[in-house]
């Protein structure tokens, strides 16, 4: 099946998870204190609708229009704008009649079975597979930094030991390059020395300008042959899988990242080379193509560069109870991050607002193939940032219900119903404006990226 495909089916699936649970969170509190809720729907059913059918004095149906869902509580201003009931007097039943308490806890249920719905998965996630990740702390001789573009921005380079950013100790290696973007200072050692940077304000934008070397921090590993391709130049030179280079045009080297400059340098030269084999060293003649390139496939699995000293696996196995603080402090986490990230994207000096995506930017984070623990872990995070979306003080979203609420409970005065449907109409038509400009940015980058 094409990962086209997967992705597609894995964003609706978890699209549909989400905005039922969502609206669910609004629907039981508004039943529970006897609320009439018209529609419950998945989708938008503008003009039509898929399904639909009618339990009591509730329609459940699936709209055509994949942008959402929504359930209409009577009583309540909202995307309807049904000014006609709106203009009769308030029946017990509906909305507008009940205590401002209420009307928050029903308001506020969306966003909270998003975060807790969040927090189960990680749950779940950290019960059923545990947590496995490279230890920092655990590097033979500091990271290799890939990209010397981002390097370079960051002043960082092969060797170094990152210790902390913003303070906190950093303790996986493959999260460090997601910590720096949501980082303000970090500190590395360097030579013995412990140095302290801030992470360029524009940092984002230059992460973006290299997408394609975002995990640009890597453990330092061997130049190990796994395979030498029959096309290869060096065919028939005497090299064999598993041998370990150790040596290149005279220079002592352990590394992969001390191996490719020195390839650079001696593009289409024959050079000498001494690689390790069962122990022995063994001289051999290998020609450097024009391209700088031994022609031969390398790499070793992870467990064999732990066996090997180069670098250490933590592996962290929760029982059930165990589980619940770390799927806890996980949800936290990600929500902490996620608001540190949106402070960035409304500093233009950043260039994060050119990372703002929209339905496409949100189906590509799913895994090419079918994969139940990355599947739920995007989940996790894409209810994450529903529900942090969703709490903006924006009419039209919750939000902009709870920030009026709160001025009503604090004041003793309602707003006008009148002001409201301006709010409403003014907030729909930000929230056109942010779904243009995000989906607009995915259309700009498969355009033009």
């Amino acid at each position: 099946m094409s990962p086209i495909i997967i992705k597609t089916i894995q964003f609706f699936l978890s699209l549909s998870i989400l905005i039922v649970l969502h609206e669910l969170g609004h629907f039981i509190p508004a039943k529970y204190f006897k609320t009439r809720v018209e529609k419950f729907y998945l989708f938008f059913d503008v003009k039509f609708s898929l399904f639909k059918k009618k339990i009591g004095e509730t329609e459940y149906g699936i709209g055509w229009l994949p942008l959402g869902g929504y359930v209409k509580i009577s009583g309540m201003i909202d995307e309807s704008m049904d000014k006609e009931a709106m203009a009769e007097e308030p029946k017990e039943w509906e909305f507008r009649s009940k205590p401002a308490w209420q009307r928050l806890i029903i308001m506020l249920g969306g966003v909270t079975v998003n975060f807790i719905l969040a927090v189960i998965i990680f749950i779940g996630l950290a019960y059923a597979y545990g947590e496995q990740y490279i230890s920092n702390e655990g590097l033979k001789d500091g990271v290799w930094v890939t990209d010397t573009n981002l390097g370079d921005a960051l002043g960082v380079q092969t060797g170094d030991e990152f210790v902390a950013v913003d303070g906190k100790k950093v303790e996986n290696l493959q999260t460090i390059p997601y910590e720096l973007v949501y980082g303000e200072k970090f500190t590395i050692s360097r030579d013995g020395n412990t140095i302290e940077k801030e992470v360029p304000v524009d940092f984002i934008e230059t992460l973006s300008d290299n997408r394609e070397q975002a995990q640009f921090i890597k453990p330092r590993v061997p130049f190990v042959i796994s395979q030498i391709p029959a096309e290869s130049q060096n065919a028939k030179v005497g090299f064999e899988s598993g041998d370990k280079l150790t040596s290149i045009a005279g220079t002592v080297v352990e590394y992969q990242d001390q191996v490719f400059p020195i390839l650079e340098i001696n593009k289409g030269v024959n050079v000498d080379v001494l690689v390790e084999r069962n122990g022995a060293e063994v001289p051999l003649k290998a020609k450097i193509s024009e391209e700088g390139k031994l022609g031969l496939m390398i790499g070793q699995t992870i467990a064999e560069y732990e066996e090997e000293g180069y670098l250490k696996i933590n592996t962290t196995d929760y029982t059930f109870v165990e589980s619940i603080p770390a799927g806890w402090n996980k949800g936290v986490k990600t929500l902490t991050d996620y608001i540190k990230g949106m402070k960035k994207i409304f500093n233009p000096d950043t260039g994060a607002y050119k990372e703002v995506g929209g339905f496409a930017a949100i189906g590509g984070m799913f895994p090419d193939t079918w994969n139940w623990p990355q599947f739920w872990a995007t989940t996790a995070f894409i209810s994450i940032i529903l529900a942090f979306m969703n709490i903006l003080p924006i009419p039209a979203l919750d939000g902009g219900h709870v920030m009026f609420l709160l001025y009503e409970i604090i004041t003793g005065r309602k707003p006008s119903d009148k002001f409201l449907e301006y709010a409403q109409v003014t907030g729909f038509f930000i929230l056109i404006a942010l779904l243009l400009f995000a989906n607009g940015n995915d259309v700009y980058k498969l355009i033009f990226k």
